[in-house]
C-alpha cells in the first residue's frame, strides 16, 4: 500500500497500434504493472502526439498515443524498471519523484 511521503511516478509513453510479441504493448505493460501489484496504474489515451521521429499520430493516422502512469514506492518501482523497459520496444519510459499528499481508500461497503 502507498502511503503519505516519498515515492516515484513512472510514466510510459506507446502508441495504441504498438503491439508486442502477445497483444498490443499498453496492454501488456497493464498486464504487468497490475501482476506485480504496483499501488496504482492510469492508462490515458490523448487526442493526438509525437515523439522524437516527428510522425503526429492521432485520430487522422488511425495511430493514437497512449500514456500510462503509476506511482509506487521507490524500491518497487526500482525493481519493477528493469522488466518494463524490455516491454516497451518502441516508446518512452520516464520517472520522478513525487511526494504523497494523501493515499486514501474508500471502505468497501459491507
Amino acid at each position: 500500500m502507498l502511503n503519505k511521503g516519498k515515492a516515484r511516478k513512472v510514466t510510459v509513453y506507446l502508441n495504441e497500434d504498438t503491439s508486442s510479441t502477445e497483444t498490443f504493448a499498453y496492454e501488456q505493460v497493464m498486464k504487468f504493472l497490475y501482476d506485480r501489484r504496483v499501488a496504482g496504474a492510469t492508462l490515458i489515451r490523448p487526442q493526438e502526439g509525437f515523439g522524437n521521429h516527428h510522425q503526429r499520430h492521432g485520430a487522422a493516422s488511425h495511430s493514437l498515443p497512449v500514456r500510462i502512469e503509476f506511482i509506487d514506492k521507490a524500491d518497487v518501482i526500482e525493481g519493477l524498471l528493469p522488466e518494463l523497459c524490455e516491454l516497451v520496444s518502441d516508446g518512452l519510459v520516464e520517472m520522478h519523484e513525487v511526494e504523497v499528499v494523501t493515499a486514501a481508500k474508500r471502505e468497501a461497503p459491507l
